[in-house]
């Protein structure tokens, strides 16, 4: 009896989760505009790519992977040439410093800023940096990179900066203990944990940075683009490695997971829809999770 409830219960779900699926409708010409896409070589990032590259816009492409044959199907879809590839490091400040150097010397203007990159699980536990590396890759690296790119956003201004976060957020433990989390003991919790607070602190920054960008044409919003079929989920299987884990983590993923192009589509929509041009859409969401958490983020 209980099978058959939870079967019923999945296949409604999977009916809902299928026909609730936005679709920007937003048809904004990007030519002109300059994009910057993290986390570009394939998943949301490559389909927000490939969609801004529709719309006319130059875009740089920017990966720690070889983004060759990634380049080379885009311009072959939209005939848009105009596509560059820049290499970074997430795991490594100095590497996210030496790029947005770079940007600025080579770029006259950046309309669009979006921090896609991101890592579920990590099976190591410090960076060069010391830092834990799915915090860094997920929320001081692309925080860094806000921070060196602000003048140049500004200068391009009306721009945007859209950051990508997840659900998972708020389930998060996030405190000033273990903003740099230690997960030595190799629990699965810990490492997810990790992850649920890396992408709480990105969504608090960018909250915080929306309050502070008031008024300069630049906004700052941060998206959840659902559960996504991406080259993260292969990962975490390999670093969760415990059958329990990985078959409840395969019937999530055939419930809710959406195809790269679906999850792109929340994010494409706040990067270009008019509608959203001078929105911040997440308002006041530090005031609702205290001081404390304001002041050792920023």
């Amino acid at each position: 009896m209980f099978g058959l409830t939870f079967l019923t219960f999945a296949i409604i779900l999977y009916i809902y989760m299928r026909l609730s699926r936005g679709i920007t409708r937003s048809a904004t010409c990007f030519v002109g505009k300059t994009a910057i896409v993290t986390g570009a070589n394939s998943g949301i990032g490559y389909q927000t790519v490939l969609n801004l590259a529709s719309r006319g816009c130059r875009v740089i492409m920017v990966d720690v992977a070889d983004m060759t044959q990634s380049k080379e199907k885009i311009i072959e879809y939209t005939n848009n040439p105009n596509i560059v590839t820049k290499f970074v490091d997430l795991a490594s400040l100095q590497s996210v410093r030496d790029f947005a150097s770079d940007i600025i010397k080579t770029e006259d203007r950046l309309d669009i800023l979006i921090n896609n990159a991101g890592i579920g699980l990590s099976k190591e536990n410090r960076t060069k940096d010391g830092l834990h590396p799915v915090m860094q890759i997920n929320y001081f690296a692309p925080f860094l990179l806000i921070h060196l790119l602000l003048g140049l956003l500004k200068k391009s201004a009306p721009s945007r900066i859209v950051n990508t976060s997840s659900c998972f957020a708020f389930l998060n433990t996030l405190s000033v203990k273990n903003l740099n989390f230690d997960d030595k003991y190799g629990r699965f919790i810990d490492k997810f944990l990790s992850y649920a607070n890396s992408k709480f602190a990105l969504i608090i920054a960018s909250d915080i940075y929306a309050e502070r960008l008031r008024g300069t044409g630049v906004t700052c919003n941060t998206i959840h683009p659902g559960f996504v079929a991406t080259p993260i989920i292969p990962k975490v299987y390999s670093v969760a490695s415990n059958v329990l884990i990985n078959t409840v983590i395969w019937l999530y993923n055939i419930i809710y997971t959406k195809y790269p192009w679906e999850g792109s589509q929340t994010l494409v929509h706040v990067a270009v829809s008019k509608k959203l041009e001078k929105e911040q859409i997440i308002k006041n969401f530090v005031a609702k999770f205290g001081k404390q958490q304001k002041r050792f983020l920023i």
